[in-house]
C-alpha cells in the first residue's frame, strides 16, 4: 500500500475487529432489500466483524433465540436477485412498549451486538433511533435487574445506527431514490406496455391504481415515463371543475385519432376538498360523461413483487457498504444516520432530520399547503411534477406563444432505448415554448440530404415506450458534408439544434462548434443531449439507454445462473458491448454479483487470469456453485472471450465446467426501462429551455447569431447536479481514440464488486464519512437539481 496518495483514505485502515453488527428488514418489503443485507454481511465480514442476521425485524430482536443468527459469506449467496426481504419483515407492538425494548436490548447484549443496520421505511427508523437514545437506560435497568453484568454496561456502552430506506412508494425525505422504488416503477411500466397493446385492438380508457397512499412518486413518475394523459397524486389535488377538463381532454385526444387513454391514480389521491378520487370514481365519471369503454387495473403487490431492477441492486450494494463505513467510523457522539442518494452521489444524513422533514410534508398536507408539501419532497419531486406539467396539457393554439424559431432534433450513433422519449419531450416542450419543431432523419447523413420535415404535437403520441430510434439514426459524423448541412440549415432556417445520441454525438457538435468560422448558419444554440448504451460520453455520468441495457445484462445473467440450477458448479463467461467503455461490464457485474469483471480501463495479464481461476476454484469448492465472469469487448485484443472460456475451462477440470454467451445486439433493444424514458423526458424538457433562453439571448436585429464557446453544450448528470457544458471544454476531457471519458465516476465502485465477490482490494473512501445536513431547497433549486 505505499503508493497511496497521502490526502486520501482507504478503508482497509477501519477495522472491525471485535465489533459486532446485526441487520435486520423492517416494515412493508422492498426489491432490492437482499441486495442491501448482502453488502452488509460482506462488507462487515471483510473489515473482520461478525455479522448477525436478526429475522422478522423488530420482533425477531425481541423475541431472540434463533432469531439472531450470526451469520458467513455464503450465507447471502443467490439472495441478490430475490425480491422482498430473506430475512423477513414483520410489523412489532411489543417493540414500542420500552418492556418490548429492554428484551431486545437483552438479546443484542449477549451476543455483543451494538452496531445495528436497520433496511425499513420511516417507522421503523425512527424505532431504531429512540432504541439508541435509550440503550445506557436499558443496560443499567439490565444491570439492576440482575440480567447482565455492571462490566457489560461498560463494555457496550453506545449503540450505533445507521438505517437504509427500503420503500417502493419514495416517500422518504433527504433521498433522491430509496431501495424498491425503481423496481416497483418496472412492474408498473411493465403492465402499462402491455395494456397499451391490448388496447390498440379497441378504443378504451384505462384507469390504472397504482401504491401510494401518502406519495404521489410512483404515480407521478409511471405517468411521466407512458405519456398518461391524466394523473391523481395526494399533493397535486386538481383545480375546481377537474371532472369537465378531464374529460374534455380525453375526448380531444380521442377525435385526434388516440385509441388509448390511460389515467393513473395514486391510491392517496385527493380532490381539492380533501375527498378521496378513486379509480372506480374516475372510471363513472368517464363512462357517464362520455360513454367511453372503460376499465379499472389496481396493480396491487405486483408493485412490490418480482425481481429488483439493475439499478435497485447497485443502489442497494452501494449503499449497504457505506452503511458498514458508518458504522466503523461512528462515535458515541455520531447521531443515527441514514444512507442516502443525492443525484449520483450516497451521501449520509442524520437520520431525525429526515424522518422531521418527512413529517412536515404529511403536516403541510394535511394544512393544505400542497405547494410546501412538493417542496419539501426534494428537488427530484419537483422536477418531475413540473416536467408533467409542462409536457401533459397542451394549451389551445391561440393560447401559445408564437417565437417564429425553427429548432431541428435529430439522433446520431448508435440507438439507445429513451431517445424516442427524449424526442418526444423536445418535440412537445418546444411547440409549448412556441416554436416550430422540425424533425431530422437519419441523423446527419439524412440532414445533409434533406430529409427533414415540420414534427407536430400529435406526431410523438405513444413515442416514450418505444425502442431503438423512431427518427431513424446513423454514425456518420457532419464533418464531410458540412456544407450540404449549411445549406439545409439556410433553407429551413433552422435556428437551434438538438443532437441527441453517444459519443458521435459529441464529437459532432464539436466539429459544428470548430466550423462556425466558415459557416455561419451553425451559429446558433446547439445542444447534446448524451444517450448511448455503452455510457461513454464525457461531461456526464449517466447516459440515456444504460440503464436499459444494464437490465437486459442482468436479466440475461440471472436465467443463464438459473440455467444451471440443479446441475454440477458452473462457470459462466459473459461477453458485453460498450466499446472500450467497461461501464456496462463492471456495473453488469456489481448488479449481478460477478466475480470478476475484465475491461480496458483496468489492465489485466495472466497472473490475474490465473489468480481469478484459483480464487473461483476455491469458492466452488465450498456450498456455491455458480460463477459468474463478464468481459467488456474490447478489454483485450489477446485475452479474449474465447481465450478467457479455454482458460477456465482447463484450469476448472475436475471442479467445475463452463459456457459462454455473447449477448451482442440484444443490449441494444428493448422497451426503454423507466429510468431512461424519466430521465430522457426530464432532461429533454431541460435542454429545450435553455435552447430557449439561448434563442432569447442571442437573437438581434432580426436574426439568431451565437458564436460564444458556451452556446454549444452538452447536457449532463455530474454527481449531483445536471450541467451544461461547453463541447469546447469537454474537448480536453475525452479520449477520442477509444471514444471514452479519461476520468470515469463508476471506476470508484469498481473495488466493491471485487470486495463482494471476496477478493482482498484497495478502496478509496475519501468521498464518503461526512456526516451532512439536510437541504431544504428554494424553488429556485428545483430548475438546476438533480435528476
Amino acid at each position: 500500500m505505499a503508493d497511496q496518495p497521502a490526502d486520501k483514505k482507504f478503508f482497509e485502515n477501519l477495522s472491525g475487529a471485535g465489533k459486532a453488527i446485526g441487520v435486520l428488514t423492517s416494515g412493508g418489503d422492498a426489491q432490492g432489500m437482499n441486495a442491501a443485507v448482502r453488502a452488509v454481511v460482506r462488507m462487515g465480514i471483510y473489515v473482520e466483524a461478525k455479522v448477525y442476521f436478526i429475522y422478522e425485524g423488530y420482533q425477531g430482536m425481541v423475541d431472540g433465540g434463533d432469531n439472531i443468527v450470526e451469520v458467513s459469506w455464503e450465507s447471502v449467496s443467490s439472495i441478490l436477485q430475490v425480491g422482498g426481504t430473506v430475512i423477513g419483515s414483520a410489523r412489532c407492538k411489543e417493540f414500542r412498549t420500552r418492556e418490548g425494548r429492554l428484551k431486545a436490548a437483552f438479546n443484542l447484549i449477549q451476543r455483543g451486538i451494538t452496531n445495528l443496520c436497520v433496511i425499513g421505511g420511516d417507522g421503523s427508523l425512527t424505532g431504531a433511533n429512540l432504541f439508541r437514545e435509550e440503550w445506557s437506560g436499558l443496560l443499567e435497568e439490565l444491570a439492576q435487574s440482575g440480567k447482565i453484568e455492571e462490566e457489560a454496561v461498560k463494555k457496550y456502552v453506545y449503540l450505533n445506527i445507521v438505517g437504509m430506506v427500503g420503500s417502493i412508494d419514495n416517500d422518504f425525505c433527504g433521498t433522491d431514490m430509496t431501495i424498491g422504488t425503481d423496481s416497483a416503477l418496472h412492474r408498473i411500466i411493465e403492465v402499462v406496455d402491455a395494456i397499451m397493446t391490448t388496447a390498440q385492438s379497441h378504443q378504451r380508457t384505462f384507469v390504472l391504481e397504482v401504491m401510494g397512499r401518502h406519495c404521489g412518486y410512483l404515480a407521478l413518475v409511471s405517468a411521466l415515463a407512458c405519456g398518461a394523459d391524466w394523473v391523481f397524486i395526494p399533493e397535486y389535488p386538481p383545480e375546481e371543475g377537474w371532472e369537465d377538463q378531464m374529460c374534455v381532454k380525453l375526448s380531444e385526444n380521442r377525435a385526434r385519432k388516440k385509441r388509448l387513454n390511460i389515467i393513473i391514480v395514486a391510491e392517496g389521491a385527493i380532490d381539492s376538498h380533501n375527498k378521496s378520487i378513486t379509480s372506480e370514481k374516475v372510471k363513472d365519471l368517464v363512462v357517464q360523461q362520455l360513454g367511453f369503454d372503460t376499465r379499472v387495473t389496481i396493480l396491487g403487490h405486483v408493485q412490490r413483487g418480482g425481481t429488483p431492477s439493475a439499478f435497485d441492486r447497485i443502489l442497494a450494494s452501494r449503499m449497504g457498504v457505506e452503511a458498514v463505513l458508518a458504522l466503523l467510523e461512528a462515535t458515541a457522539d455520531t447521531p443515527a444516520c441514514v444512507v442516502s442518494l443525492s443525484g449520483n452521489q450516497a451521501v449520509r444524513l442524520p437520520l431525525m432530520e429526515c424522518v422531521q422533514m418527512t413529517q412536515e410534508v404529511q403536516k403541510a398536507m394535511d394544512e393544505r399547503k400542497f405547494c410546501e408539501a412538493v417542496r419539501l419532497r426534494g428537488r427530484s419531486f419537483e422536477n418531475n411534477l413540473n416536467t408533467y406539467k409542462l409536457l401533459s396539457h397542451r394549451k389551445p393554439d391561440t393560447e401559445l406563444p408564437k417565437t417564429n424559431f425553427n429548432v431541428a432534433v435529430l439522433n446520431v450513433g448508435a440507438p439507445a432505448a429513451g431517445m424516442n422519449a427524449a424526442v418526444r419531450s423536445a418535440v412537445r416542450v418546444g411547440i409549448t415554448e412556441g416554436h416550430n419543431m422540425f424533425a431530422v432523419i437519419d441523423g446527419f447523413e439524412g440532414f445533409a440530404n434533406g430529409q427533414i420535415k415540420e414534427i407536430s404535437w400529435r406526431d410523438v403520441g405513444g413515442w416514450t415506450g418505444q425502442g431503438g430510434s423512431l427518427l431513424g439514426t446513423k454514425r456518420a459524423l457532419p464533418a464531410k458534408y458540412l456544407e450540404k448541412i449549411a445549406d439545409q440549415m439556410r433553407t429551413n432556417n433552422i435556428n437551434a439544434l438538438m443532437v441527441i445520441g453517444g459519443f458521435e454525438a459529441f464529437e459532432s457538435c464539436l466539429q459544428l462548434a470548430e466550423a462556425r468560422a466558415r459557416f455561419e448558419e451553425f451559429c446558433i444554440p446547439i445542444c447534446v443531449l448524451p444517450a448511448t448504451i455503452s455510457n461513454n460520453v464525457p461531461g456526464t455520468d449517466l447516459s440515456i439507454g444504460a440503464d436499459t441495457a444494464l437490465n437486459a445484462i442482468v436479466e440475461t445473467c440471472d436465467r443463464i445462473k438459473q440455467s444451471a440450477s440443479g446441475t454440477k458448479r458452473r462457470v459462466f463467461i459473459i461477453e458485453t458491448m460498450g466499446g472500450y467503455c467497461g461501464y456496462l461490464a463492471n456495473m453488469g457485474g456489481l448488479a449481478a454479483g460477478a466475480d470478476a469483471a475484465y475491461i480496458f480501463e483496468e489492465k489485466f495479464d495472466i497472473r490475474e487470469l490465473q489468480a481469478n481461476v484459483e480464487h473461483l476454484t476455491e469458492k466452488m469448492k465450498t456450498s456455491i456453485q455458480r460463477g459468474l465472469v463478464l468481459r467488456n469487448e474490447n478489454s483485450n485484443e489477446n485475452y479474449t472471450t474465447d481465450f478467457i472460456y479455454q482458460l477456465y475451462s482447463e484450469e476448472g477440470k475436475g471442479v467445475f465446467d463452463c459456457r459462454k454467451n455473447v449477448l451482442g445486439h440484444m443490449q441494444q433493444g428493448g422497451a426503454p426501462s423507466p429510468f431512461d424514458r424519466n430521465f430522457g423526458t426530464k432532461i429533454s424538457a431541460k435542454a429545450i429551455q435553455w435552447i430557449s433562453k439561448k434563442l432569447r439571448e442571442t437573437y438581434r436585429r432580426g436574426k439568431v447569431f451565437a458564436n460564444t464557446e458556451d452556446s454549444v453544450c452538452l447536457l449532463g448528470m455530474r454527481r449531483r447536479n445536471l450541467l451544461f457544458q461547453p463541447v469546447v471544454e469537454l474537448k480536453d476531457q475525452a479520449d477520442f481514440v477509444h471514444r471514452i471519458p479519461k476520468e470515469q465516476w463508476w471506476l470508484k465502485l469498481r473495488p466493491l464488486m471485487k470486495i463482494l465477490a471476496k477478493y482482498k482490494t484497495s478502496y478509496d473512501v475519501s468521498d464518503s464519512g461526512q456526516l451532512e445536513h439536510v437541504a431544504r431547497h428554494s424553488p429556485k433549486e428545483a430548475e438546476t437539481g438533480a435528476i
